[in-house]
Order: C-alpha cells, then sequence, then structure tokens
C-alpha cells in the first residue's frame, strides 16, 4: 500500500540507508589494521598488566588489592605522584600559552616565518642523549651558567641538586615542545576566516580585541587535542632527566617513570603492574576533567 502511494520516496530512503551502511563498512575495513595492531600491541598488554597488577610478582599467588595498598603506601611512589602532577599543573598552561602566543605572532608577521618555525622545530629533532648533554653541560656545577656567574662576581650553584632542577627540567621540556605546538595552533589559526578580522577592523578592533573576541573563540574547539597531545608529550621527559640526574636525582625531579625503571631494575613487577595501572587512572582522570572543563566552557 505504502509503496503504491510513495514508491519514489521509499525507494530514495532505502538507497540512502545502504549508501550509508556501504560508508560504514569502508569506514571500519580502513580503520581495522590500525584497531587490530592497536589491539595486540596495547590493549592486550595493558590486558596482561591489570591481571598481573592483583598477582604477587614470584610466588604467584592471589593479592586482591594488595599490591595496589602497597604502592599507595610507598613514600617514593607519593613523592613521584606529586612531583608528575606538579609538573604537568606548571608546565601545560606555560606551553600552550607560549606557543599560541608565538603561532599568533608568527601569523601577523608572515616575513620569516617558515624559517621561525624550521627554527622552533629543531629541539624535537635532537637526539634525547644530545639534549641532555647540552642541559648538563649548560646547568652542572662546573657548567657554562655557573662560568658566567663567577665572570660577573657571583657564586657558583649546583643546580641539579637543588630545588631549582624541578625547574631546568620544565625549561627543559618547553623547549623540547613548545615548537611542536606552535605548528599546531598554526594549523588551527588557518582555519579562521581573514573576514572576521576584516570586518572587526572595519569596526574599530585593536590586536587585543580580536585576540579575545576573535581567535580564542574560534580556537576553543583546538585547545582539548592540543592539551592532550601536550599532556602525553609531558610523560616523555623522562628520558632526558635520567639522562642529566641518573636514577636517583634530586628530590624535586624524582618522577613516575624515575620510580618505575627503578621498580623494573629490581623486577618489582608486582608493584610495577600496580604502579601502571594507577597511572594510567591517572591519566585517564585529567583527560576526562580537561574534556569537561572545554565542554563546559562551550
Amino acid at each position: 500500500m505504502l509503496n503504491k502511494l510513495f514508491p519514489a520516496s521509499l525507494k530514495g530512503q532505502e538507497f540512502t540507508w545502504q549508501n550509508k551502511k556501504r560508508e560504514g563498512l569502508y569506514a571500519f575495513l580502513f580503520i581495522a589494521p590500525s584497531l587490530l595492531g592497536v589491539g595486540i600491541f596495547t590493549a592486550a598488554p595493558f590486558a596482561d598488566v591489570l591481571r598481573r597488577s592483583f598477582y604477587g610478582g614470584i610466588s604467584g599467588e592471589f593479592l586482591g588489592l594488595g599490591n595496589y595498598i602497597s604502592v599507595l603506601q610507598n613514600d617514593a611512589f607519593r613523592l613521584a605522584v606529586l612531583n608528575t602532577l606538579k609538573f604537568t599543573a606548571v608546565c601545560i598552561p606555560v606551553l600552550m600559552a607560549l606557543s599560541l602566543l608565538l603561532s599568533v605572532m608568527i601569523n601577523l608577521c608572515k616575513q620569516g616565518a617558515e624559517l621561525f618555525k624550521t627554527t622552533m622545530l629543531i629541539p624535537m629533532a635532537l637526539p634525547s642523549a644530545s639534549a641532555a648533554f647540552l642541559w648538563k653541560a649548560a646547568f652542572h656545577k662546573n657548567g657554562i651558567v655557573n662560568s658566567l656567574l663567577l665572570f660577573m662576581g657571583g657564586k657558583a650553584l649546583d643546580f641539579m641538586n637543588t630545588g631549582m632542577a624541578f625547574y631546568i627540567m620544565v625549561v627543559c621540556y618547553i623547549w623540547k615542545n613548545a615548537g611542536y605546538d606552535m605548528v599546531l595552533w598554526a594549523a588551527s589559526l588557518s582555519n579562521i576566516s581573514p573576514s572576521l578580522y576584516e570586518a572587526s577592523t572595519v569596526d574599530g578592533a585593536g590586536r587585543a580585541r580580536q585576540f579575545f573576541s576573535i581567535t580564542l573563540p574560534e580556537l576553543r574547539q583546538d585547545f582539548f587535542i592540543i592539551g592532550i597531545l601536550s599532556l602525553i608529550n609531558s610523560f616523555k621527559v623522562f628520558r632526558e632527566a635520567y639522562l642529566v640526574g641518573g636514577k636517583y636525582p634530586h628530590t624535586s625531579m624524582y618522577m613516575l617513570q624515575h620510580l618505575f625503571n627503578n621498580w623494573f631494575d629490581s623486577l618489582n613487577m608486582d608493584k610495577l603492574c600496580a604502579g601502571a595501572v594507577i597511572m594510567a587512572g591517572i591519566i585517564f582522570t585529567l583527560v576526562i576533567l580537561m574534556k569537561r572543563v572545554l565542554e563546559k566552557e562551550r
């Protein structure tokens, strides 16, 4: 009956549904290799780590939450968590603000922009050992900075064995990742229509007003992605910190990665697995909080 009354519309709906189904199948086939790789090399190992976190590392005896309680009561773990959270809370806002400022400046000053972008990306291309040697040579007790202090009549400071080691690590992270975030912001800025700035200029808006009224609102959708990438990169600073400070650096720069590395060396697999699950939970919580904050602002 309906086919007789509305044959064209029903055929059109059926054709649209078949197209959507075919597109969904094609999309799945495209991402299937990636999903397979993630499942084999990420999901399956993490599932095994989750299982091992409830058993003894040597005896294989089921301990329930015993490993988690032991890890949470560990003073070194609490110190490493606090330092890691402090490092993240300091670095990510500074990095995102600085890289956004640099990308806006490049967007305004077209001359020499490509050369500046290339220069800012050089730190990411340097091997970790070379970057660590650079910072160690600069802030060692007999390094470049202390040589300058002595030349100006000051006193030499042991930077890496004081609380200043934490801030040196912060500067190292920002120095290495500012160019990467700057390129991401530049790509986002290129998606903003120039007509918006032209219309605001006609209305008499200055650079500052354009930044807060046009640029920031248009970039809100990209804050989450760039923030997540910056968060992930913040956990990669361990290589430089380890090469500069060794296994047991100053307490201000003792990170979770130092602790996990030391547990791995001593074969404390039960604590290592429990700590990895806790760390994954912390990262997941931070990602969800960032997403909620950005959604609330939208």
